[in-house]
């Protein structure tokens, strides 16, 4: 029997994605506005986010739940790396650490790795279905933004081992549908999942943050450079 738990993920966090888009750093982004600084901050955070998901789903991939929703070919880690050795070199590991959103994010996927495995299905759902269906005009917009050359830097947003993203997503969808949930666990998943959303909304706030702090470092080095010449 059907539990519609992908209808009720969708409904049960509308507020929580309308609120996460409408973060000044993610509207700059879908605008056409990108910081190539910030950005590569954000492809470094979400290497350990996807790590963390990837390693508890592979923990958990015999959970009688977590199983419904076990697909490496979603995985990003692999795509991620590419597009850090692009940003920062082959030596892009000594350049990267969490910031302090992120590792909450982390920890949290822990815990509930070891804990409760059914609420991962909440972060598969948010990333996984978020970054393959926004992912080819997410990868445009970086792309004119940064003037990347061909497709060095945007591995993250191609999923080469869906050859079909429409029937792939329905597929999921019934994944979601046949998972054997009771009530309390599917109001949960749902919590979680909004809780998903705050936890990127977070690591959004704190690169929006950095954005103006270079901004105004840049705006005080050229008042002080027009005093000198002033002076």
């Amino acid at each position: 029997m059907s539990t519609d738990l992908a209808q009720k993920l969708r409904k049960g966090t509308t507020k929580s994605h309308s609120m996460a888009e409408n973060v000044s750093f993610v509207k700059s982004f879908l605008g056409g506005v990108v910081d190539k600084n910030s950005y590569r901050k954000l492809v470094g955070n979400l290497f350990f986010i996807y790590s963390a998901i990837e390693e508890e789903i592979e923990r958990n991939k015999n959970h009688e739940v977590v199983k419904y929703i076990y697909f490496p070919k979603l995985y990003r880690k692999n795509s991620l790396i590419e597009d850090l050795t692009y940003y920062y070199g082959s030596n892009w590991s000594d350049f990267i650490q969490p910031s302090s959103a992120t590792q909450i994010y982390i920890d949290r996927i822990h815990k509930i790795g070891h804990s409760s495995p059914e609420l991962l299905i909440a972060h598969s759902y948010t990333r996984y279905i978020g970054d393959l269906s926004g992912g080819q005009i997410l990868k445009k917009i970086a792309k004119n933004a940064m003037q990347l050359p061909n497709d060095l830097g945007t591995s993250f947003y191609d999923f080469h081992l869906v050859e079909d993203e429409n029937l792939f997503k329905d597929h999921y969808r019934n994944s979601l549908n046949n998972i054997p949930l009771n009530q309390l666990q599917i109001e949960q998943i749902i919590a979680e999942a909004n809780m998903a959303f705050n936890l990127n909304m977070k690591i959004f706030q704190e690169l929006n943050s950095n954005l103006f702090k270079i901004m105004l470092m840049l705006l005080l080095s050229s008042i002080n450079s027009f005093r000198k010449k002033l002076g």
